[in-house]
């Protein structure tokens, strides 16, 4: 579906919103203002990464913002999690090009287009872009009360809870976003020129380092649960098995004892002395008393 939300008489450039495009819809475009062929076939791959590229005196610029409806725990992939949107850019014209109906994409027609504040193609630009980036602070925000929820299940808890696999997939989730704030670290460079000192790209820019730290920082403190959650699981293996040990080392002596008087041959003596049993009863609380006494001893107890 083809819609015309900005018209050149009135703003100086041409904005068309393109949803769900069709091939021959595309190429007819591509056909009249002249876009390169390859950017159309990168229009068309719903799975394509952030780029920037120069072609000519046009800019295609590819975004990807985060999908709100994504309410599924295990959803880790770019297409569960993230929408494209695909944008030819020059002074005379602004082209956006996604899939699916995006809510930003009206805010931004009702903001700059109907209330006529738009300040020309570049202007709009800039705020595709600002907008695309921030579809990702909410997320952040949720990404860390998810963390903040696993680390007290781990650390709060007195047996360890079966979280390795929210775990594996709260890190998907904030690698692929980190993977698609690296990639679109070239779309803020060629779009914010130092040079100009534009204010507007400016902000977009200070919003892109504010992301990539918060979501740098939920990266690091994920592995780091992670490793933590490995050592505990460790720290408690060695427990059980230093418990099941100290019992084996007690029952050793004892079934040693118990395992040569049920031997039963005939010319044993102790077998048929009167104080035989408790002797060996004896003998046996002895030896568990020593062990237990050598254990203490050492701090294994």
């Amino acid at each position: 579906m083809l819609q015309k939300l900005a018209e050149a008489n009135q703003f100086g450039f041409e904005w068309l919103d393109i949803v769900d495009p069709q091939p021959q819809e595309l190429q007819d475009i591509a056909v009249q203002y002249q876009l390169h062929a390859s950017s159309v076939k990168d229009c068309l791959q719903p799975g394509h990464l952030p780029k920037y590229e120069l072609i000519g005196d046009k800019a295609f610029i590819i975004v990807r913002l985060y999908t709100p409806e994504v309410t599924q725990e295990e959803a880790d992939t770019i297409q569960e999690l993230t929408n494209k949107v695909a944008i030819f850019y020059t002074d005379g014209f602004v082209i956006t090009i996604h899939r699916k109906a995006l809510v930003f994409v009206d805010d931004l027609k009702k903001d700059l287009i109907d209330t006529g504040k738009c300040r020309g193609a570049f202007h709009l630009l800039n705020r595709v872009v600002r907008g695309a980036l921030l579809t990702y602070e909410a997320p952040a925000d949720q990404l860390s009360r998810e963390l903040d929820f696993y680390e007290d299940r781990i650390f709060l808890k007195d047996k360890m809870p079966p979280v390795l696999k929210g775990l594996y997939y709260l890190r998907r989730k904030i690698d692929l976003i980190r993977r698609m704030l690296i990639l679109t670290r070239d779309v803020i460079e060629n779009i914010d020129d130092p040079a100009e000192n534009n204010p507007n790209t400016r902000d977009t820019r200070d919003l892109f380092v504010r992301l990539q730290t918060i979501y740098d920082t939920l990266s690091d403190n994920t592995n780091q649960l992670l490793n933590i959650y490995f050592s505990l699981s460790s720290q408690r293996t060695n427990e059980v098995i230093r418990v099941l040990t100290i019992f084996s080392v007690f029952f050793m002596p004892l079934t040693f004892i118990a395992g040569i008087y049920g031997m039963n041959f005939e010319f044993m003596p102790e077998l048929r002395l009167k104080w035989g049993y408790p002797g060996a009863i004896g003998l046996m609380f002895v030896i568990t008393l020593g062990i237990y006494f050598w254990f203490k001893r050492k701090g294994w107890l």
